[in-house]
């Protein structure tokens, strides 16, 4: 049995000598356990946990849900919650329609990064009113140059000029590349024998949450010292699409083993980002 002493100590003592000390936060109280015996669950309005930091103890509280609903005090919290999740929406509509070239790259940080750079763009919306803000209103240029795998940027993998275009009017789409040396003009991770060069456009209906993508690449090339004649990956989208336009480019790395093509370390070092993008 432990006894708890009233008041605003920062030491409570118990039975045993055990202490638990306690840390005052604005309405949170959070303690951490000393002693041999640690108590696990709610006691007092007091919770009791295991976590990597050891035993910690709270004051159970927080914000009504209605309160926060409707409290005029909390309007600017609505609003930016709003607005977060509208990037997290987008986000995730985006990540779907180039799903087949996602599950090719490998970075778990990719949604947490995507919704950060959605809410910078969410910000230069100049037409909703906040809390209604939406990043194709707002600069949704500064999406282009998105990387989707930190391990891998493309700025870093491919050192050639590319010219990648979007015609709305007639929905072409496509991406030129110069004649390039690969082990000198790619930037490949150890291991690597062959490498893809991969394009997707889509048009992405983010009200629907649909998307009409398309996909190109080269195969297997081989990464030596053997000059690459240029090339031209061209995709099709709708003409005259009155929806928001995406190309990306990437590059994929492989390793050749007895004839057969394995993607190296499961995509860690594929490079995929946004080269070009038409609003409307």
């Amino acid at each position: 049995m432990h006894n708890f002493v009233t008041g605003n100590p920062t030491t409570v003592a118990t039975k045993r000598n055990h202490k638990i000390f306690i840390h005052f936060k604005k309405l949170e109280i959070m303690a951490s356990q000393d002693g041999i015996f640690k108590i696990k669950g709610t006691l007092g309005g007091v919770t009791f946990y295991k976590t990597k930091d050891g035993h910690l103890a709270r004051e159970k509280g927080g914000i009504d849900k209605k309160r926060m609903a409707k409290d005029p005090a909390f309007k600017r919290t609505r609003e930016n919650g709003s607005e977060f999740g509208r990037a997290g929406t987008y986000g995730k509509y985006l990540r779907s329609a180039f799903r087949p070239m996602l599950n090719n790259t490998s970075d778990k940080r990719v949604v947490s990064r995507l919704v950060k750079d959605l809410m910078t763009i969410i910000k230069t919306d100049t037409v909703n009113a906040r809390g209604e803000r939406t990043p194709v209103e707002g600069d949704f240029e500064l999406l282009r140059g998105f990387e989707f795998n930190s391990n891998g940027l493309l700025s870093n993998t491919l050192y050639v000029p590319y010219n990648a275009s979007i015609d709305r009017a007639s929905g072409a789409v496509s991406v030129e590349l110069p004649e390039l040396v690969p082990e000198q003009m790619i930037s490949a991770p150890a291991g690597t024998t062959h490498f893809k060069i991969v394009a997707g456009a889509s048009e992405v209906d983010f009200q629907a949450g649909n998307s009409l993508t398309a996909y190109t690449g080269t195969g297997e090339i081989p990464w030596d010292n053997n000059p690459l004649a240029a090339l031209t990956l061209d995709l099709a989208l709708t003409a005259a699409s009155t929806l928001p336009l995406v190309l990306l480019l990437g590059v994929e790395f492989y390793q050749e083993i007895n004839g057969v093509f394995y993607m190296l370390n499961n995509g860690s070092f594929n490079a995929l980002a946004v080269v070009n993008l038409n609003k409307q």
